[in-house]
């Protein structure tokens, strides 16, 4: 019987991986590293790494704080690589859009009542309700997978990070 081993990635040492192709043409199908995706990104960008329908999978290069941001639905970050606080504000008024997908920037900070911080580590899955204003920091470059709703700020770069 063969032997598996699992390896954890990380930004710092990470491999890139492959598929292997059994009966079928190589190009139906792609294959990207999260972890070399956020290792190319600049911070807090949000670069769609899975998508199905309007949902997207968003990884994120943590480091330093990021700007207030809101949405007007629930969305699901979970840390892949190092370690990020979440502080996240119940907003007086709604900020996004009901119809509109994906968290969108607040300028300046949030009115409303603090709801406190999160400290997530590798494997840690929180949840930003809707209509509330949340804001990251990262001591150290760490990675984000986010699961949300495509926005305005996705990126879609499937030519630079895909295996096809």
């Amino acid at each position: 019987m063969p032997a598996y081993v699992t390896r954890f990635g990380s930004l710092a040492s990470y491999e890139k991986g492959g598929i292997e192709v059994i009966d079928d043409d190589p190009r139906h199908y792609v294959f990207s590293n999260m972890f070399e995706v956020a290792s190319h990104a600049k911070p807090w960008e949000k670069i769609a790494v899975g998508k199905n329908m309007e949902y997207v999978l968003e990884v994120i290069r943590a480091e330093g704080t990021s700007e207030w941001r809101t949405c007007a639905h629930d969305e699901f970050p979970m840390v892949l690589d190092g370690e990020v606080t979440v502080e996240l504000v119940r907003l007086d008024q709604p900020h996004a859009p009901p119809d509109r997908g994906g968290s969108i920037r607040m300028a300046g900070d949030p009115a409303g009542a603090r709801m406190g911080h999160m400290v997530l580590r590798r494997g840690h899955m929180a949840l930003l309700p809707a209509d509330t204003a949340y804001r990251f920091s990262a001591p150290a470059p760490a990675v984000i997978l986010l699961q949300t709703l495509q926005g305005e700020d996705t990126l879609e770069r499937w030519a630079d990070i895909c295996l096809s």
